[in-house]
């Protein structure tokens, strides 16, 4: 089984297998539309591994804690930055800095210097690298080198909150997911050919906060899975490359992170760890986070 790995920032990164399917990290909004300022305690993170540098979305659930994918923390050179800004850059090239040694990763000073919050990444010790879905626990957190306190913090899920979902009520509910992924789209046709450009492709810019809404398909003890095809009619999207590590919503709490998707355009199940359960809410007791209630 293939260990996950990442592309360049503009696109966060394949990654897995998952029961005898491929899975891959996932990554961005498809469909959905530009959340603007309704989810403003979801943010961007960027950072340095041996690979190169990416990019992943994170949620405030402190005002020290930011809580993202394990694929989005472990590995980390040197500091992740941080931003909050709803729209990054509507075309490239990327106004997000490089570090002045990319194999040491980021120092604090170069990010607060470009204008970014800095914070060190830790992974959860359980992790399992996307090998065994009974004990999955795709959760990371960035610990901030200075607290924002001009953010309100997300309302994380108390224990159990999925499990009340049985398999009827989980197909009738919508799930709400918001991240900074990768907007995959079909591309203008081309003079190569007249079905030339017409794949849906993930696209780099613009780099912005996006939201969709997902209807609910599958529960299990580690893993909420939700329908990404945006031509289902209950939903209005999906996940993709770059929502990595970013929340989903339900009923005003964050109940899990993005973990995984099944194919590289978007259009189907994508795979969200949840955060409602005690490995998870143990570890990240931790850290001070604690469920909201």
């Amino acid at each position: 089984m293939p260990k996950p790995t990442r592309r360049t920032l503009g696109v966060l990164a394949l990654t897995t297998a998952l029961c005898g399917g491929t899975a891959l990290s996932a990554s961005a909004i498809t469909g959905g539309e530009a959340d603007g300022e309704r989810h403003p305690n979801v943010g961007m993170i960027f950072f340095y591994d041996d690979e190169g540098r990416f990019r992943c979305t994170a949620s405030l659930a402190s005002p020290t804690v930011l809580l993202t994918a394990a694929h989005c923390t472990e590995g980390t050179l040197g500091k992740t930055g941080v931003t909050f800004s709803t729209l990054i850059a509507e075309q490239g090239p990327s106004p997000l800095p490089v570090a002045a040694d990319p194999s040491a990763g980021y120092t604090q000073e170069e990010l607060e210097v470009a204008g970014y919050a800095s914070g060190t990444a830790y992974t959860h010790p359980q992790y399992s690298d996307f090998t065994d879905m009974r004990n999955w626990n795709d959760v990371g957190v960035i610990v901030l080198d200075k607290p924002i306190n001009d953010i309100f913090p997300v309302a994380v899920a108390p224990s159990g909150f999925l499990d009340k979902f049985t398999a009827n009520l989980l197909n009738k509910a919508i799930f709400t997911s918001v991240g900074y992924g990768t907007e995959v789209r079909k591309a203008v046709p081309t003079a190569d050919g007249p079905n030339q450009g017409k794949r849906p492709t993930a696209e780099s810019y613009p780099m912005l906060r996006r939201v969709a809404d997902q209807p609910g398909q599958k529960l299990t003890s580690q893993i909420l899975q939700l329908n990404g095809n945006l031509n289902d009619k209950k939903g209005t999207g999906g996940t993709c490359f770059g929502d990595s590590g970013g929340p989903t919503f339900k009923d005003g709490y964050q109940v899990t992170v993005t973990s995984y998707g099944y194919n590289d355009n978007c259009r189907y199940i994508g795979g969200y760890q949840r955060i409602d359960i005690p490995v998870v809410q143990e570890w990240l007791a931790g850290f001070g986070v604690t469920p909201a209630g």
